[in-house]
């Protein structure tokens, strides 16, 4: 998976939703395939799932590799999508999922 760092020229960042609490700008989107083939392989563990208390959101975080995690975000109705991310980026977005009242931590 070929991942590049933001410019400061970059205005394509990837927003999650605006339900997400943290500011994860260097996201790489991955493909449905590709991210569930990841997700559900015995090469990633869970960190953590967390649901969205409003909006039937979830968010799970998968360790991938030393430095990459997977993001899997499912939408109420079900559909599915896949984020690369540096692991350094999301010690902090942990953190913040939390403690934020809207996220409730599943595991």
């Amino acid at each position: 998976m070929a991942t590049r760092a933001p410019s400061e020229t970059d205005t394509n960042t990837i927003d999650l939703s605006p339900a997400v609490p943290s500011d994860l700008s260097a996201l790489t989107r991955m493909s449905s395939d590709l991210g569930r083939r990841l997700v559900e392989g015995e090469e990633t563990t869970s960190r953590g799932e967390w649901s969205h208390t409003e909006t039937a959101r979830e968010l799970s975080i998968h360790h991938a590799t030393d430095n990459t995690v997977i993001l899997r975000m499912r939408t109420p109705v079900g559909r599915e999508r896949f984020y690369g991310a540096m692991q350094s980026n999301l010690d902090a977005a942990i953190s913040s999922l939390d403690v934020d009242p809207d996220w409730e931590r599943q595991s």
